[in-house]
This record gives C-alpha cells, structure tokens and sequence, in this order.
C-alpha cells in the first residue's frame, strides 16, 4: 500500500463518522439551550440531552475502533516493507528501481557495494550516471522501447555483456535483466545486475590461451609438413636414387655373369627382385610422406593423383571435379586442403564400405571450397564417438588452425558428406 492510500484510508472513518459525532453534539447542545431557557419540559432536556451523548459515544467508539484497525494496517505494512527491504539489501545481486523519469528510487546494498556509490547519492539521481557517457542515448532508447512493448522482463543487450560505471570513474562489466511494473498509475523499471569482471577476465584469459594454443598446433602442423617434405625428398632423392643405381649395377653383373655359375645367377636374381621391392617401398613412404607432386605441381594435381591412388588401392570408384584446374594456393593452404583430402578418403575406405566417392575441389570468392561425398554406410553425428578415433576430429582442428571450417553431414545409411571451407589469404569473399 502507498502512502497516498494510507493517508486516505486514515481520513475515511472522520469521513463516514464525522457528520455522526456533529449531529449527536449538536443534539445535546440545543437540548442543553432548551432546558436552559424553558422552551421543553425536563424530560425532553433528558431525554435530547441523552441521545445526543449516545449518538456521541457511538460514533467516538466506532472513530476508535476505526483508527486502531488502521493503525495495525499500517504497522502491518511497515513491517512488511522492513522484511522486502531486508530481502533487497540482503540480496547479493545489485537491485535498483527507476521511475518513468530514470531517476533512481531503489538503491539496495548490493548496489551500493558494486557502483561503490551511498544510497543517499544515488536515490533521486538519474540512472544514466552509472553508465559511461558513450552509451547513455542508447540505454535511454533501449528502456524506452522496452517500455514501448509491455514485455514484463528480458535481459539485457540480449547475450553481450554490458558495461556500468563506478563512481570513482572505473568502467566495468555486468550482466543486467530489465523489468517493470505499473504502480499507481506510474511506470517503474527495475534493474538486477551483477558485476562480472573475473567472469570476463577468465573467458579472456580461456580465448588467449586457446588461441595460444592453436597458434602453437599450427606452428607444430607447419614444422611436422616440413620435415616430412625433407625426408619424403631426401627419400627420393637420395634413397631411391642410390638403390635405382643398385639395381642398374646388379643388371649388369648379371649380364657380364660367365656361365655355369647358376646359384650366382639365382642370387642375383633374388637381389634384383629385393631392389626393385626396396625402391616401390622408398617412393610409397616417401609418397604417403608428402608426394612430391603437391609441391612441384600444384594442389589439383596432388588431388588428381590422390584419387587415383585411392581408387587403386581400394577398388572403390573416386571420381574428382575440379572447378578450377590452375588453382594455385600457398603451400600452407595446400598441404592442410591435402590433408582433409586424404583424411576424408581413408574414413571413407576404413569405415563408410562405400562403392563411391565422389570430390569436388574449387577455389572461388576468397576461400577454397573442398566436398567429398560418399554413398556408405553413413552413421549418426550426435553419438558418442569411437575410442581412439580421432579422424573428424582431426579435420575440424586443421580447418580451425586455418580459419575455415569442417562441417560433416551424415546419416545412418545415407552416406556422409564433408565439406571445407577455407579463406585464402589475401582475397576477400564478396559480401
């Protein structure tokens, strides 16, 4: 109850019984003057002078009655305004009340802890003095429109953080929701906030180190391609080379052989078919390593012999579309588009028993766009996944490394698609 409406309800029973206590008065008074005067008999001078007092006695009774059960009304919302208090200031949420005005008519503990203002400053005061002076207007707009849709509450600036102002000038985060009520026939708006500065340091602190760490796993990536480009050239440059010339001088040994010397013959022979095993098995390490092709000829090429050694190794039909045939990106790009190729094809072979993949490779509107779609046995994304099974994961973490993304659409015996998409450095998308 108001105040407005507590004084009323006080003045109501002078109201009601008031005219009641005048008239019997008034009754007595002329009865009194009649006696007085001689213009009645004594008994009607008793008898006015006796209704006029109980019409008195009445009516100050019912006063009495009246004022007393106001009174405990009263004491009654005195103490229940103390326990909201003591709730509000016991709360451990910054609570502040503004009228239609934004000036400040509720100011609990809490918000005094937070804007490490004194209650007495802030009552009366308007609430835009808490927020820096850059975004004033806009909260100003932004509880006007609020006011605008009668929605009873929301939170505030939707998801972001907003920001408060200490009284010492110190800016800081919150997160506040926004309510308000009609009292009164007058709008009020109340605020709930609280102060999230460690909540704000920590998810800071969570993004350097996560981005610490992808910086640290892409410098790792860059390393590890390198060095397996040294051996994967050292191995076909050197190793292979060497045991090619093996072979060659094994040739001629046995050409030059004198004859009738069988088991030399046959140990040569043995020899030969050991090099010639030993120099497959150099170019498919150094192949698996990093092929050649990728640096000497390009991405697209890389893929076109990829697909192919895909289809001969595992008999399933591959089938690759290249937008674009003279694609040419930096080695980084190159290697990690490589990479999810050969990531997305090996799945494909180990686990969808696919009969065929289909490839698309395009680089267009800033980014690079790679598609390998299979007719396997598909599976189901949202389920726990394999132990030790680290391939999707893997291909995720190296469009992330590059600022791209993986996305992998599969469902139980519909096959699965993985598409990438990656920025390439120096264009921008259109748009």
């Amino acid at each position: 109850m108001s105040r407005s409406d507590s004084r009323e309800a006080t003045e109501l029973p002078l109201i009601v019984f008031g005219p009641a206590l005048a008239l019997g008065a008034t009754t007595a008074l002329f009865a009194l003057l009649a006696g007085l005067f001689g213009w009645h008999s004594d008994e009607m001078l008793v008898t006015a002078a006796g209704v006029g007092s109980i019409v008195i006695l009445l009516a100050v009774t019912l006063v009495y009655l009246e004022v007393g059960k106001q009174r405990r009304a009263n004491r009654a919302l005195e103490s229940a305004e103390a326990r909201v208090r003591g709730i509000l200031d016991s709360a451990m949420d910054a609570i502040i009340t503004v009228d239609e005005n934004q000036r400040i008519v509720l100011f609990n503990t809490a918000a005094e802890a937070v804007f490490q203002c004194p209650r007495a400053q802030a009552i009366g005061a308007p609430l835009v003095q808490l927020l820096p002076e850059r975004f004033r207007a806009e909260h100003l707009s932004h509880v006007r429109h609020f006011g605008e849709t009668g929605t009873s509450s929301r939170r505030m600036a939707g998801a972001r953080v907003v920001t408060g102002l200490r009284c010492n000038g110190e800016e800081f985060p919150i997160d506040a929701s926004i309510s308000q009520i009609l009292q009164d026939g007058r709008k009020l708006y109340t605020v709930i906030l609280r102060d999230v500065t460690e909540r704000v340091r920590a998810e800071e602190a969570l993004d350097r180190s996560r981005q610490e760490l992808r910086e640290l796993a892409s410098r790792m990536d860059s390393v590890r391609e390198q060095e397996k480009s040294r051996i994967a050239r050292e191995l076909h440059d050197e190793l292979a080379q060497a045991l090619t010339a093996l072979k060659m001088d094994t040739s001629w040994i046995a050409e030059h052989l004198p004859a009738g010397q069988d088991a030399l013959a046959a140990k040569l022979a043995a020899m030969q078919a050991m090099l010639d095993g030993t120099v497959a098995a150099t170019r498919r390490i150094s192949a698996d390593l990093r092929p050649l092709i990728l640096d000497d000829l390009g991405l697209v090429a890389a893929a076109e012999w990829l697909v192919q050694n895909f289809t001969e190794r595992t008999g399933v039909r591959c089938k690759l579309t290249a937008g674009d045939p003279d694609l040419e990106v930096e080695p980084a790009l190159a290697s990690a588009v490589f990479r999810i190729l050969q990531e997305s094809l090996t799945n494909a072979a180990r686990h969808a028993q696919a009969t065929l993949v289909e490839v698309g490779l395009d680089g267009r509107d800033g980014q690079i766009t790679l598609t390998v779609r299979d007719n396997g046995r598909g599976f189901s994304p949202e389920g726990p996944r394999k132990p030790n099974s680290y391939g999707l994961l893997g291909l995720r973490e190296r469009a992330s490394l590059l600022g791209g993304e993986a996305k992998i659409v599969s469902e139980t015996g519909r096959g699965t698609t993985v598409e990438l998409r990656l920025p390439i450095p120096g264009e921008t998308a259109p748009g």
